[in-house]
């Protein structure tokens, strides 16, 4: 296959995409289907910068991942969707991540792919079953959104916690305080499960989180690069 910049391709496979040239550090994850343009075809001796065409992420895919690109037919066109249309497909969203919940899994940094997500993957993939793009950071989900008050959480609602500089972590909000989410080994249960936001003590995870906690959003929009605009 013959490469170039000014086209886009389309993964034949699920595939992974690093942080780096060395490829030792996953950054996110390819679905099968999903586009990506190169970013250059100066390529190191294991990778070549791409970028996905969905979330505009930049990444590094293995040279020995292009046999599982092939040419995609059209160019990925971003589609405007109003909040009227996301509150409708907010059950279906929640069933996505409840049903990946029942999956055995773990936390996987960068895991965008069933079954093992990272908390902001497990995010996109539940927002994408339903043709709602987010982007792929905690940190740039929660520049996307309306920022809302605690007292006007609704279900399909994200919730934020991090530190007063920057965000880190991101759940689904379920209904009456409850969220959904997929949190690691040191801080949460290594995997998809339901927390509180509290602060009582008996309730260590939820406990933790909450003294984390940043702000609320509600999604209004599918993502849309402003260079797709």
């Amino acid at each position: 296959m013959d490469l170039s910049t000014t086209v886009e391709y389309r993964c034949r496979t699920n595939i992974d995409l690093y942080s780096s040239p060395l490829c030792q550090g996953l950054a996110t994850q390819a679905a099968v289907h999903r586009q990506l343009r190169l970013e250059s075809l100066t390529a190191t001796e294991q990778a070549i910068p791409v970028r996905l065409c969905e979330d505009n992420y930049p990444a590094w895919l293995k040279l020995a991942d292009l046999d599982r690109l092939e040419l995609a037919t059209a160019i990925y066109q971003p589609r405007q969707i109003d909040r009227a249309t996301i509150a409708a497909s907010i059950p279906h969203i929640i069933a996505f991540a409840q049903a990946a919940m029942q999956v055995p899994n773990r936390y996987l940094w960068g895991g965008t792919v069933a079954p093992d997500y990272d908390c902001s993957g497990l995010m996109q993939a539940a927002f994408q079953s339903q043709g709602i793009w987010l982007p792929r950071d905690s940190y740039q989900q929660e520049a996307v959104v309306e920022q809302i008050e605690i007292a006007d959480l609704l279900p399909g609602d994200l919730i934020f916690f991090g530190t007063p500089i920057k965000t880190d972590h991101v759940a689904l909000h379920l209904g009456d305080l409850d969220y959904i989410h997929s949190s690691g080994i040191q801080m949460g249960r290594n995997g998809i499960g339901i927390d509180r936001l509290t602060d009582r003590s008996e309730d260590l995870v939820s406990c933790d989180y909450y003294a984390k906690l940043r702000c609320c959003g509600r999604v209004m929009g599918s993502f849309i690069n402003s260079s797709d605009v």
